[in-house]
């Protein structure tokens, strides 16, 4: 009876702390007695094989991320093991650029291939079916952290991010996105050139207002975030004029109004920044020359000329291209 509960019911770690076994479609039994093997005592491990095999174990193994904790006997790993009781992952969805980002994390945090995520948000078909295209897609994101199971498979991990985009997106928030004139995809994109615009939480509904206005005197946005993601050079510390010049349909000096989509998954912060936009009268805005992160607005083109030439004078003193 004693070498029994030895090998059966006895802590199953080594260690005093808790281990997570990830167990994928590929393992076999020889894979997963691998993953166990570094973290289990070797008696506690003969007597898990043991039980693994009667009960067949090895050929239905289910997928899934394991929190084996201190003081668990091989029965009770197995039990877990066996019978899928998996433990969450704590997924972010962060404010990126690009949705090859968001595939690069859904596959360092869950089973999920990057490459195929990344073929799938670029699927006009896959998106459809989300009520998005390939450009308004990162609308549908919004950045919080969520608990998601390990092996959550794509459709099922988008149909969970997007129950969570329309509870965002309540009865009040639609209401202030139709009193502004915009959808909630169109705030989101507005928003996500406000966030890249500023980081300051106070002016990001000043920010918000002035892109407002230009819209309804249908003036372009112009705005220098969206030309760097034309670009795709999200490094770039200064705009010159022949940039202005790039063909996309994200360039807002080239297009009026909107880009076709966000520039990146805009924070919660950008969005209620541009539902509860500031009314003033200002159409331009230059980035302040103390090099603070916040901006000088002006009502006129020659205040705004003014403010840029101020801003330019202090990037070339510090020698900034």
């Amino acid at each position: 009876m004693a070498l029994a509960y030895f090998y059966f019911f006895a802590s199953m770690l080594k260690g005093g702390e808790t281990q997570y076994v990830y167990i994928d479609a590929d393992d076999t039994a020889d894979s997963v007695r691998a993953k166990l093997s570094p973290i289990a005592a070797s008696s506690a491990m003969s007597g898990f094989n043991c039980l693994a095999s009667y009960v067949g174990y090895y050929d239905h193994l289910r997928t899934g991320r394991y929190a084996l904790e201190p003081g668990m006997g091989a029965v009770t790993v197995l039990r877990r093991l066996r019978n899928g009781q998996q433990s969450p992952v704590r997924l972010t969805i962060p404010e990126v650029r690009t949705l090859d980002r968001v595939a690069a994390l859904f596959s360092r945090k869950l089973m999920l291939d990057s490459a195929a995520v990344a073929a799938a948000f670029a699927d006009s078909a896959f998106c459809a079916a989300l009520g998005h295209d390939s450009c308004t897609l990162p609308a549908l994101f919004v950045a919080d952290t969520y608990e998601v199971y390990w092996n959550t498979p794509l459709d099922k991990l988008m149909e969970r991010l997007s129950q969570e985009h329309d509870k965002f997106w309540n009865e009040e928030r639609r209401t202030k996105a139709q009193a502004a004139g915009l959808t909630p995809d169109e705030v989101c994109t507005l928003a996500s050139i406000v966030d890249e615009e500023t980081a300051n939480l106070d002016e990001k509904p000043m920010v918000a207002g002035m892109y407002i206005n230009r819209l309804k005197e249908n003036m372009p946005l112009q705005a220098d975030p969206t030309v760097k993601f034309a670009l795709k050079d999200f490094a770039a510390k200064r705009i010159y004029r022949k940039m202005l010049d790039t063909e996309s349909p994200y360039n807002t000096y080239r297009n009026a109004g909107l880009p076709p989509g966000p520039i990146k998954i805009a924070s919660s912060d950008g969005i209620d920044a541009v539902l509860n936009y500031e009314h003033h009268n200002y159409l331009y805005m230059c980035a302040k020359e103390d090099f603070s992160g916040t901006h000088n607005f002006a009502t006129t083109y020659k205040e705004h000329l003014d403010n840029a030439a101020r801003y330019a004078k202090a990037l070339n003193e510090r020698g900034i291209k």
